[in-house]
């Protein structure tokens, strides 16, 4: 009996060894699963970067008087101080979320000819987790250089909006759903009223441009009674284009409207981004006459360097 007894020990210490082992393990591998949960500190997918820019500055105050005396000519030849002071101000645009968009407008009718200024801020937000602000304010860029008939250069740096840190290829942007994506990532249009473009006008400025039967109507100008045939509108050099030296990217577009029953009007667009914002420039003329012309160079000469200008101040 006592034999059998000895017998039973070593087995029985044997059995404890293994079930104490079994709990160990177990607990070795909980620790495991939590490191594999998405999000746990073992995860690589790292949420995307939020944008640089988190306010807008106040529009109608980033226009000095100098800058408006040149591109609106009428406002000095005021001789009223009130009225004056009250085209300088400019009119806000009307928009629903100003963290998100704001813009003003300036129209001045001057001894020659009528001017309409307007500058857009758009802050641009994704609400994918997966998508920086900077690789969404890249798609709605692109959304607007596709409208203006261009195309980013080859070499030029774009946002993927697969990437959390908002570098990258930039694929993203070409995606089918891009329309869709950017419209969402949208704050409200400022409904500055000349801002906005019918489209037959569009069509006829696009005429011009591409040398479409519209544009060729008015290839000759009537001056003092006889003919005369015009060059190329913009001359050489003044296309529409993309501009390399201005916020992280930007284009210029030069529009003339040539309708036969009125004079003609040309606008002039620069539109550039700065990370997460997205800066428009509108600067159209019309002059008083039919058989005048905008000047194309002048006027691109006056939106660039008001461009040149609030790229600074959002780099300050």
């Amino acid at each position: 009996m006592q034999l059998k007894a000895k017998a039973c020990v070593p087995g029985a210490a044997a059995l404890l060894a293994v079930v104490l082992t079994g709990c160990t393990g177990g607990s070795g591998l909980g620790d495991e699963s939590d490191d594999s949960k998405p999000g746990g500190s073992g995860s690589s997918n790292a949420p995307a970067q939020p944008g640089k820019y988190r306010t807008l500055p106040e529009p109608c105050g980033e226009v000095d008087e100098d800058t408006l005396d040149a591109m609106l000519p009428g406002i000095p030849e005021m001789e009223d101080p009130e009225q004056r002071e009250k085209a300088y101000e400019g009119t806000p645009a009307v928009t629903y979320d100003t963290d998100r968009r704001v813009g003003c407008n300036w129209k001045v009718e001057s001894t020659g000819a009528s001017h309409h200024l307007l500058i857009d801020f758009e802050r641009v937000v994704s609400y994918d987790g997966s998508v920086s602000d900077d690789a969404r304010a890249a798609e709605v860029y692109a959304t607007k250089l596709r409208e203006a008939g261009l195309s980013r250069p080859s070499d030029a740096p774009t946002e993927s909006s697969g990437s959390g840190s908002g570098s990258g290829s930039g694929k993203g942007s070409e995606s089918p759903d891009e329309g869709e994506d950017s419209d969402k990532s949208r704050g409200d249009k400022p409904q500055g009223g000349e801002n906005a473009r019918a489209g037959d006008e569009k069509s006829s400025r696009k005429g011009s441009r591409e040398g479409s039967p519209e544009g060729a109507e008015d290839a000759g100008a009537v001056r003092d009674g006889a003919a005369t045939s015009q060059p190329a509108d913009p001359p050489p050099g003044l296309e529409p284009r993309t501009l390399s030296d201005l916020g992280d990217e930007a284009f210029l577009d030069d529009a003339l409207t040539t309708a036969t029953s009125a004079s003609r009007h040309r606008t002039v667009t620069v539109v550039f981004r700065t990370s997460n914002v997205i800066v428009t420039i509108e600067y159209d003329e019309q002059p008083g006459r039919r058989t005048d012309v905008p000047d194309s160079k002048e006027m691109q000469d006056k939106a660039q360097d008001l461009a040149d200008g609030l790229a600074g101040e959002f780099d300050e």
